[in-house]
Order: structure tokens, then C-alpha cells, then sequence
């Protein structure tokens, strides 16, 4: 597996492999295939673009094809610009067990610390036991739950919150 940064001339595989995460697991994520399905390519692209706030970075498989991705939303707020967020993890069925997530959250991590960030969050749906596993084994820990944080189709969803603290404090 190769992991890289992806850029806006990715967007097109970006957004189909998205949309595939969004639609087979909605509970994992806060956007909803719906929605995501309705925004024009542009909306990749210009996401892909995004020179600071926000990276994504994919995992792609030795035939080319992207196998997972990651992103890092940085807090661009003076009060917050300590941290940032770990968000859009998803690895497609046919590459989980290879060490994908793993190495694409260490990713995501290694460029926070690089990037001057002290403390790295996240949310991951309560009882979803092997992202919940993925994480602790990063070092990530539980500070809260907020209940009824999504909804699918009328169910409700809790959302556990975890940190990373990579510097003091």
C-alpha cells in the first residue's frame, strides 16, 4: 500500500470512493450519501485544493485503486489553533485486516505533530468496535459520549469523543 496526499486531480476517484463509504456505512459519518450525492465534482476539487484548514490523504492498493482514506481538519480559530480533528476514516471491505487504517491514521497523526498540533480529536460511533480498537491502539482516549449525535433513517446514533494529546499542554 501507498499513502499520499490526495490533490484535486484526484477528485473524481475521491468522490466516488466517498460516496461508497457514506452509503455503506451511514452511521459512521456525519454527512449522508444524499446530501454528498447532490454536491457537484467542484466540491471535491475544491476540498482537495485546500492549501491549510484541511488535508485527506489515500491509501491506494499496488494496482492503483484507492483502498482508504484520511483527513485532518486544522482549527483555524485563534482560541482552538492548537488542535485538529481526525475525520473521514474509512477503509473499503476488501483491504480492512492489512494494516491500512492503522498506517492511515499514523499518517494523519505524524503530519499533526509535524504541523505544530498539540491536540488531536475525534468522534467515532459508540459500537463500532474496530475503529473504537484502531484508535486506543493509536493512544486515543475516551473523554465523553453525545448521545443522539446522528441520525439514519429515523435511528439514533451516539458518538463516543476521543483525544490524542501530542505535546503538554
Amino acid at each position: 500500500m501507498h499513502i499520499r496526499r490526495l490533490q484535486p486531480s484526484d477528485a473524481p476517484l475521491y468522490r466516488a470512493f466517498r460516496l461508497r463509504g457514506l452509503r455503506e456505512h451511514p452511521d459512521a459519518f456525519t454527512s449522508g450519501f444524499e446530501e454528498e450525492n447532490r454536491r457537484p465534482l467542484l466540491d471535491s476539487e475544491k476540498r482537495l485544493a485546500s492549501a491549510g484548514a484541511e488535508k485527506l490523504w489515500g491509501g491506494f492498493s499496488a494496482d492503483g485503486a484507492l483502498a482508504g482514506m484520511v483527513g485532518l481538519s486544522h482549527e483555524t480559530r485563534a482560541h482552538n489553533r492548537h488542535k485538529a480533528t481526525l475525520v473521514g476514516l474509512y477503509v473499503a471491505a476488501e483491504f480492512t485486516g492489512q494494516g491500512l487504517g492503522r498506517a492511515l491514521v499514523q499518517t494523519a497523526v505524524q503530519d499533526a505533530r509535524a504541523s505544530g498540533v498539540e491536540l488531536l480529536v475525534l468522534t467515532v460511533t459508540k459500537g463500532n468496535r474496530r475503529a473504537g480498537s484502531l484508535y486506543d491502539d493509536a493512544g486515543f482516549a475516551v473523554f465523553g459520549l453525545e448521545p443522539d449525535a446522528i441520525r439514519v433513517n429515523g435511528v439514533s446514533f451516539d458518538k463516543q469523543h476521543l483525544y490524542l494529546q501530542l505535546s503538554p499542554g
